[in-house]
């Protein structure tokens, strides 16, 4: 079983999940290492509090970490929501806590949450979808603040009509250039599964997207579930694996101390 390196607790303010939960899951599962990566959307208004308390975090994860050593190899990692104006922000946070793995996420947009119908306001479905990667490709640009992009076209599961228009092809242009920055300034991006089971039919990002990452010379590239409950963990990762395969790699990506650790598919 691939390692899990996109999943949540009840340190994310989206879930309930106490972390030895997801463990022990990952431990049946028959996963050698995970990842976990909460969320911490600083300044953002929402009506969930998506901020984190990384003193906390991390001495739990910490403790954790040494509490599991002999049953599997815990990695701290984090699920940062990405905001031009953070840059400052997040070079302190990330100075002070010597974290295994940061996802760079884009969640909202001029202080909206692009899962919510409200971004969709007054907008067609690709104005909002342009808009979305257009954050995206601001984000990226911030290349010390993150190791890989998060599930790159995010915002396709929660269109008035999901993937049903979408396709890497009518984005091209941005994409490849969000694509190009990501490769260029030495990060990765992630094979994120929770489109599956979000209604879409395709991870996020797609195929094509990922294909497209590959022949550009895109290297890095982790695999996440998205996981909130136990039963999310690691699931299609099979199909994950096979997607992997078909789009030119040979190898999957872990990190340790935000450095990138290749391993054989």
């Amino acid at each position: 079983m691939l390692p899990d390196y996109h999943f949540h607790s009840d340190f994310s303010g989206d879930s309930n999940t106490p972390m030895r939960s997801q463990i022990e899951q990952a431990i049946l599962l028959g996963m050698d290492s995970l990842c976990v990566t909460d969320h911490h959307d600083y300044d953002v208004d929402s009506p969930i509090d998506f901020t984190l308390d990384p003193d906390l975090y991390y001495q739990t994860m910490s403790g954790l970490r040494e509490e599991y050593k002999d049953r599997i190899d815990l990695r701290i990692g984090i699920e940062l929501g990405l905001q031009p104006h953070l840059t400052q922000y997040y070079s302190g946070l990330l100075k002070r806590y010597d974290f295994d793995y940061v996802i760079g996420s884009t969640h909202f947009i001029n202080q909206k949450d692009a899962a919510y119908p409200e971004f969709f306001e007054g907008k067609r479905e690709e104005e909002a979808y342009l808009q979305y990667f257009k954050a995206t490709l601001e984000n990226v640009r911030m290349k010390d603040a993150y190791d890989a992009a998060g599930h790159m076209d995010y915002i396709v599961r929660y269109g008035p009509n999901k993937a049903a228009f979408y396709s890497y092809g009518a984005y091209q242009d941005i994409i490849d250039e969000i694509l190009k920055t990501v490769i260029e300034n030495g990060n990765g991006i992630e094979l994120n599964t929770a489109g599956y089971r979000k209604g879409i039919g395709q991870p996020n990002p797609s195929k094509d997207i990922i294909k497209r990452y590959r022949e550009l010379g895109g290297e890095i590239i982790t695999v996440g579930s998205d996981a909130h409950i136990p039963e999310d963990l690691g699931a299609d990762f099979k199909t994950a694996k096979e997607l992997l395969k078909h789009c030119g790699f040979s190898y999957y990506t872990e990190f340790r101390k935000r450095k990138p650790e290749f391993k054989p598919l």
